[in-house]
């Protein structure tokens, strides 16, 4: 039995703390668990920043890719239209009367308008294929974290 100073209780039967060998064992189980762990975790983290990182790269040398073959889309366009604007010029500079001045004009604007037309349109596609390009790699690397959710 023994006293607790200030008190007026007595304590009987207690337990001394005492250290169990066995014990320290299941403490080092879980430390040496959780150091794989951690390496495991480090592993993967790494793992994910090289695909991020892969991904990355990818998609600027994709959309330097891209970007000259919209340039170059662009640039066939105005050329394309500047030779026309010269072969009109050409032609107008033959003119004999206003009315063949109307009537070659009326001609040239109706063309004009529909060669810009499709100018547009492929432009356009060509653009949403770029984009579609472009993104491409950071999307698959996107839905395959998503399909593969490893805690890390």
């Amino acid at each position: 039995m023994s006293k607790i100073p200030g008190k007026t209780e007595t304590i009987e039967n207690a337990e001394s703390a005492s250290f169990e060998p066995s014990k320290a064992t299941d403490f080092r189980a879980v430390a040496e668990q959780g150091a794989e762990q951690g390496k495991e975790a480090f592993s993967k983290l790494q793992s994910d920043a090289e695909t991020t990182q892969k991904a990355f790269e990818s998609t600027v040398e994709m959309a330097q890719t891209t970007r000259d073959g919209v340039s170059l889309k662009a640039i066939a366009a105005l050329r394309a239209n500047a030779e026309a604007g010269f072969v009109h010029l050409e032609a107008l500079v033959a003119v004999k009367s206003p009315s063949e001045f109307f009537e070659l004009q009326s001609a040239f604007l109706n063309k004009h308008i529909e060669t810009s037309i499709e100018q547009a349109k492929t432009l356009q596609a060509v653009m949403l294929r770029a984009a579609e390009d472009v993104s491409k790699p950071i999307r698959d690397a996107f839905e395959k974290a998503l399909k593969d959710p490893k805690a890390a």
